[in-house]
């Protein structure tokens, strides 16, 4: 019974992060920003809906405890993928400072300084 209500909380927390999400995708200047704001908060509501619904159907917490763990790893690595194929693909970071620095820019195909 507990557990129940717990599941019916995480839900909630999740679908509250995944509209908080939606708004920053929204919101933010550039495709960096907004990877960056869909990633964190649709990886963490995404989390909280699905464990919370393992929560709420017990027979099916292994199941969705699976899936929370292939979203947790998946989604941060796809987020880096999609932001360095840009990056790369020439479109440029959104630079709200005067001097426009790029620091990424200083940094070659090895990582290394030049």
């Amino acid at each position: 019974m507990i557990l129940t209500y717990i599941g019916y909380v995480l839900v909630f927390i999740g679908v509250l992060f995944l509209f908080l999400g939606a708004l920053g995708i929204v919101r933010m200047p550039d495709v960096y920003t907004r990877l960056q704001a869909g990633t964190k908060a649709t990886t963490l509501g995404a989390l909280g809906t699905i464990i919370g619904v393992g929560l709420i159907q017990p027979e099916w917490f292994w199941k969705t405890l699976i899936i929370a763990i292939f979203i947790a790893i998946s989604n941060p690595i796809s987020s880096h993928a999609l932001a360095r194929g840009s990056y790369k693909s020439g479109i440029k970071p959104f630079l709200k400072s005067k001097d426009g620095v790029d620091t990424y820019s200083d940094v070659n195909e090895e990582g290394v300084d030049r």
